[in-house]
């Protein structure tokens, strides 16, 4: 028999309270593991905005804040009168009272599915009534998938096409009515596309199966506010964008064999990457135009990143001038400036070559240059604008894996540092400079100093952005402050 410290007489002996206190201590672990269920999502698709709401269980049924549900869509609001709940709607009124299932809506009576449920000043609806619901409300058409949650308003839904060509390697060609930008992650053998956002909805048939030994089918699956597109092959594959999103082409990455190959190197990244901003894509190509060092070839002391090319044209600047051809022309430039100040450099793309993100990314990591400047080129606005990672909330690094929306982490300061350098240089030639932080891929994939150069026409004369003669000044001051901080950049590597 002991005694507690407050005094209480226990007859438990002391090995059994051990036992007891590494049952708890086990059960406790199991739970954190295995993590909670699950959040229930609803997400619903407008014209307007797409967006995704909580969904909470009350009496054991799905229910949704209906306030919350109409606030992105338009002018509302909701006042409390005892048990009653009035809403407001633009032009539409709608009145509830609490536990009880008759309800009114622009002047018509009807019942809910269950109980109308008011937790301080909130209106909480069933799930299953949120269709009739919001067509009473909008007076227009809505329809709902209730086992997915995916609620759609009017004819917003994007549909799409899926063949595989005839060439070798054989392709995957996904074609969609509207733009979209799903998350791609890969497996052994799938390929899967999450749509969060877009309101994609399935073929005619909910599975694909192509005559294909490499691409086998594609099956679409809906849950929890998200629509999911898994492409099941026989061999690695990568995904494509172009067309300004409307196309995703998945084939399998460039062979051995082809004139000038990409590093058969996965991304530093213990998670898959994910896809960039719709803005920020750039499609894969059959052929790379750019090589890293061999092992243990000198490195290079910066890359220079020439985007869009090929089949991504970048933004149209003018109806002849394409942002891709501008870019290439002042990387071009750029690297002349920085080979005469005696920084080796390469450049990933010195043709009208297509790139992804990704390969740029993982290009740009294997040959462990000291500094990465991505080109770019805009319409609107003048000089210059330099540009650093936004600093990405990514997953936790295991051992020399990064993860790789978060690989430029430990480089920001460096960055920050390199920009600085460069706008001081332009500054000193009288150039407009501006800088400023964005999640702008493959930025926050590449593990050294990274800056995006993005120049504009001077003046507002944007037939003069393409001149060499307005190009060489920019591309001279910029190599100047890489060089200003060459002794930094490299001290930091070391």
């Amino acid at each position: 028999m002991t005694t507690t410290a407050g005094g209480i007489v226990s007859s438990e002996p002391r090995g059994l309270m051990r036992v007891a206190v590494a049952v708890l201590l086990a059960l406790v672990s199991v739970v954190l593991l295995s993590g909670s269920p699950e959040d229930k999502r609803v997400s619903i698709y407008s014209t307007i905005a797409s967006y995704s709401l909580p969904v909470v269980e009350r009496n054991r049924m799905d229910y949704v804040g209906l306030l919350e549900v109409l606030e992105p869509l338009g002018t509302v609001s909701a006042r409390v009168n005892g048990d009653h709940w009035r809403l407001r709607y633009n032009d539409a009124d709608a009145e509830f009272t609490a536990n009880k299932r008759g309800a009114r809506a622009r002047r018509t009576d009807f019942d809910l599915s269950a109980n109308f449920v008011l937790e301080g000043g909130r209106g909480l609806v069933p799930l299953a009534d949120l269709s009739i619901l919001l067509s009473r409300m909008l007076g227009g058409p809505v329809s709902f998938n209730p086992k997915a949650r995916r609620l759609f308003v009017g004819g917003v839904a994007i549909h799409f096409t899926a063949q595989v060509s005839n060439t070798t390697p054989p392709k995957l060609i996904m074609t969609f009515s509207s733009p979209v930008n799903p998350a791609i992650a890969t497996e052994p053998g799938k390929l899967r596309m999450t749509f969060s956002h877009d309101p994609v909805v399935a073929p005619s048939s909910p599975r694909l199966s192509f005559d294909s030994t490499v691409i086998t089918s594609a099956s679409f699956v809906e849950s929890n506010g998200e629509a999911e597109l898994v492409v099941t092959t026989t061999v690695p594959v990568l995904a494509s964008f172009s067309d300004n999103g409307r196309t995703i082409t998945v084939g399998p990455p460039p062979s051995p064999s082809a004139t000038a190959t990409a590093p058969q190197v996965p991304p530093p990244a213990a998670l898959a990457p994910a896809t960039a901003p719709l803005s920020t894509r750039v499609p894969a190509s059959p052929a790379i135009v750019a090589k890293p060092p061999a092992s243990g070839a000198p490195h290079y002391f910066a890359v220079i990143d020439a985007s869009h090319g090929g089949d991504e044209r970048g933004a149209a600047l003018t109806e002849q001038m394409a942002e891709k051809d501008v870019t290439l022309v002042f990387a071009r430039l750029l690297r002349q400036e920085l080979d005469s100040r005696g920084l080796r450099t390469l450049l990933l793309r010195d043709s009208d070559a297509t790139l992804t993100l990704d390969q740029r990314a993982a290009m740009t990591n294997v040959a462990a240059p000291v500094i990465y400047l991505s080109v770019h080129a805009a319409s609107q606005g003048s000089g210059v604008r330099l540009y650093t990672g936004l600093a990405a909330s990514g997953g936790e690094n295991a051992g020399p894996f990064l993860d790789w929306d978060a690989a430029q982490s430990p480089f920001h300061a460096l960055s920050d540092a390199a920009a600085t350098s460069l706008a001081a240089a332009l500054h000193d030639k009288q150039i407009s400079v501006r800088t400023l932080t964005a999640p702008l891929r493959p930025l926050n994939n590449i593990t050294s100093a990274a800056v995006a150069i993005e120049i504009a026409p001077p003046d507002g004369d944007i037939s003069r952005l393409a001149s060499a003669t307005y190009q060489q000044p920019i591309a001279a001051a910029v190599a100047a402050g890489v060089a200003d901080a060459r002794d930094k950049l490299q001290a930091a590597r070391r």
